[in-house]
């Protein structure tokens, strides 16, 4: 296993366009044309079943994350092989981000460790021990702190140029927290848990999370969120569950400006049903007007969130779809 990192060279005129990728319990990730559902690329994946995926911001490369390792493959040619791997999780990889450049991921396992890893040179560069296991950690969208939710049940900020936790709060007690999401300008905070509740905080000056406010709890599905996510345009939250259902959910302001401000508050627009099983992860596309979501029945599905309809189902994985990755951003 090659542990220096040669990150590929594409001319730009040859990335592909749309890159969607999936995978889960069947030791593959499989890539997608969107549109048309047919699988044009499968990748072995023999370590382990994979958790999560994250595409680089210039479409180069896929981090798969499974237990206990991370491994990085090429997006843009049929490249089998891993060009490199993150070694050093003890457990299941539950999460993992790139960073916006694309120079660092962020990663967090069951192991109760969150860890930063520069793509470009083997070796952990950050170790933050939590000392329970960690369900999801994003990236701000400042690109210098951390959110992080674990099986605790606490929410916390981690502060890179202080290389510390900054900040931490407890939603429920005792309850997992789930899965965290942060709107692209700063302005909210989400998180979810296990007993089917979502949480949303504003940040009072956009960004700065020394300062949030509780605004909601909602009480979305009547079991799991596996996952929650904000839209890129920061209007449209979905929530994954347990109960086999998405539900979306639309930013609501009581004036423009408020919605302008990041004042708002979630009500819920429609109920995805379709998957057999459970939900477990989405992704929107970068105009937020699809989602793709993963499930346990084997199946990766696109929906058109305008009407509701799923308009493409992605069939060939022989077990659970537990992660999906999607990357439509214009380069």
């Amino acid at each position: 296993m090659p542990q220096q990192a040669q990150i590929p060279l594409v001319p730009p005129g040859n990335v592909t366009e749309v890159v969607l990728a999936t995978s889960g319990y069947d030791h593959t990730i499989r890539f997608w044309e969107a549109l048309s559902g047919i699988c044009v690329r499968t990748i072995q994946h023999p370590d382990s079943q994979v958790n999560r995926l994250a595409i680089s911001a210039d479409k180069r490369c896929l981090a798969a994350a499974g237990n206990p390792h991370i491994r990085l493959y090429e997006v843009q040619n049929t490249n089998p092989n891993p060009i490199t791997s993150f070694d050093g999780h003890t457990g299941n990889v539950t999460s993992i981000a790139f960073q916006s450049a694309g120079r660092w991921i962020v990663s967090g396992s069951e192991d109760g460790t969150i860890k930063i890893w520069d793509v470009r040179a083997p070796g952990i560069q950050r170790d933050y021990d939590l000392k329970t296991p960690v369900n999801d950690v994003i990236i701000h969208p400042n690109q210098g702190e951390l959110i992080s939710c674990d099986q605790n049940g606490a929410i916390k900020i981690w502060d890179l140029g202080e290389n510390a936790c900054t900040h931490e709060f407890v939603p429920e007690e005792d309850v997992p927290a789930r899965s965290v999401t942060m709107a692209s300008d700063g302005s909210s905070l989400i998180a979810a848990n296990n007993k089917g509740n979502f949480y949303v905080w504003r940040t009072k000056s956009k960004g700065e999370l020394s300062d949030l406010e509780g605004v909601q709890q909602v009480n979305a599905h009547s079991r799991y969120i596996t996952k929650c996510l904000l839209s890129p345009d920061t209007r449209t939250l979905a929530t994954c569950s347990a109960d086999h259902t998405v539900k979306i959910w639309n930013a609501t302001a009581d004036t423009s400006e408020g919605l302008q401000q990041g004042r708002v508050k979630f009500e819920l627009d429609k109920t995805l049903t379709g998957h057999q099983r459970w939900v477990w992860d989405c992704a929107f596309s970068a105009d937020s007007a699809y989602l793709v979501t993963g499930s346990s029945d084997h199946s990766a599905q696109l929906w058109d969130l305008n009407t509701a309809d799923r308009i493409r189902q992605y069939n060939g994985h022989q077990k659970a779809v537990v992660c999906v990755a999607l990357h439509d951003v214009s380069l």
